[in-house]
């Protein structure tokens, strides 16, 4: 029958056949490349293109066996014709010129074109092939559904399960490649805020707590005009009170509670110890991520962090979690302003006492976090020994400086960033 078509009849069906093998190779890679998240969003919301194109990921198998189907009639009907062509042109070799000429073309314009251009642009392709493929599911569902049930038995032989494609949830590492390949979609804040949120199962409460050298607390067994005078200038909510030492811890008390019986004149020893709320410890190694969940069960704003043998060695507060989150979100809580003093130099005074997290985040370095967790544990480390003042070292691309040492600890140093490639 195609030896009697007229030549150029032959060619209007060999550019429709390209036509269609183009349409069903641009449909199967913009139907695969769709962000399903997004796609799911945009069904959600009404998409008519959407919805099809969901129903049609629903299974998967059936959708590549239509398309494979419909993509391999009409390349092998389109070689047919252009045999049929090169013959009536050429003669017996318009076999092999038509071979050629046609693996060219459909590589060019039916498979590298628009490939490339639905996977550039899935939406945009997938959503129109989609009211097409559709209708052209249900019309070849049986020929489809004699193929797919061949092809579910072979793959079943390789342990291979068709719904298998279905398990497409993501776990917390490729979330947050998510969201740092998000570009502008979300808000750099936005970004860093989420992915701090991941970050909060590998952060221990020991990462982010006050160390215990450094809490401040209220003596109940001191005067009561001691008393008064630090309520009246503390600069926390909550305060641990302990008796005669920090190594006796009774409670918490709410500066609210007390700074409101001075003002009814009724603060005294008694009524102190009313309002002092029993101690909540935290171990050490919780993750912040389930402490932040204790908290809000436990109805807790503050915990008392212990080792493995039960001794205090810090304090946590549901702050110091949201910190790890939001950053630096007042100007009372920003610490790091006493204890980081910028110079004229490009270099930093320090107190060693501070904690190497806040350093990074504030000065955006990358100094080590997988061991000690101040300045001044890191320094001992690195150097074995307690340094004295104007010894130098350098941790990656930092050059510290020790500037001022008391009580075996290192008060105070010089950091400065300089070029990797300075030796």
């Amino acid at each position: 029958m195609l030896e009697t078509t007229s030549t150029n009849l032959l060619f209007l069906l060999l550019f429709c056949l390209l036509l269609l093998s183009a349409f069903f190779s641009s449909a199967e890679t913009a139907l695969m490349s769709l962000n399903r998240y997004r796609l799911k969003h945009l069904a959600q919301e009404g998409n008519a293109g959407a919805l099809r194109s969901s129903q049609l990921l629903e299974r998967p198998d059936r959708l590549i066996g239509l398309i494979l189907l419909g993509n391999n009639f009409v390349n092998i009907l389109a070689s047919a014709i252009a045999t049929v062509i090169g013959i009536k042109l050429w003669g017996e070799n318009g076999i092999m010129i038509a071979t050629f000429a046609l693996t060219i073309i459909v590589l060019l314009f039916a498979e590298v074109t628009p490939k490339t251009l639905a996977a550039l642009h899935p939406e945009r392709v997938a959503f129109p092939a989609s009211f097409i493929l559709k209708p052209l599911q249900f019309l070849l569902s049986p020929l489809v559904w004699s193929i797919n049930l061949i092809t579910n038995r072979l793959l079943k032989l390789l342990g291979v399960s068709s719904m298998d494609a279905s398990a497409s949830a993501i776990n917390s590492e490729e979330l947050r490649m998510a969201l740092l390949e998000a570009g502008s979609m979300i808000p750099q804040s936005h970004k860093e805020m989420l992915v701090s949120i991941l970050d909060l199962e590998k952060i221990t409460v020991e990462d982010v707590m006050v160390p215990r050298s450094e809490m401040e607390g209220l003596n109940i067994n001191a005067p009561l005009t001691d008393i008064m005078q630090q309520l009246s200038h503390c600069a926390f909510t909550r305060v641990p009170v302990y008796e005669d030492s920090i190594d006796h811890i009774i409670g918490i008390i709410h500066l609210r509670k007390a700074v409101h019986l001075m003002a009814q004149d009724n603060l005294n020893d008694k009524t102190l110890r009313d309002i002092i709320r029993q101690n909540y410890f935290v171990p050490e190694s919780t993750p912040l991520n389930t402490q932040l969940i204790n908290f809000q069960k436990h109805k807790r704003r503050t915990g008392l962090v212990v080792d493995e043998y039960g001794d205090i060695i810090g304090l946590i507060t549901l702050e110091d979690i949201f910190r790890e989150i939001v950053g630096e979100f007042t100007v009372d809580t920003l610490d790091t302003d006493r204890e980081i003093h910028p110079q004229d130099d490009g270099s930093y005074l320090i107190n060693g006492s501070l904690n190497i997290r806040e350093l990074n985040r504030e000065l955006r370095w990358q100094l080590p976090i997988d061991g000690p967790k101040t300045i001044n544990g890191l320094i001992l480390e690195r150097l074995e020994n307690i340094p004295s003042p104007g010894v130098s070292l350098r941790i990656n691309n930092i050059v510290i400086e020790i500037v001022q040492t008391a009580d075996n600890t290192i008060k105070t140093v010089r950091m400065q960033l300089v070029s990797k490639s300075v030796s």
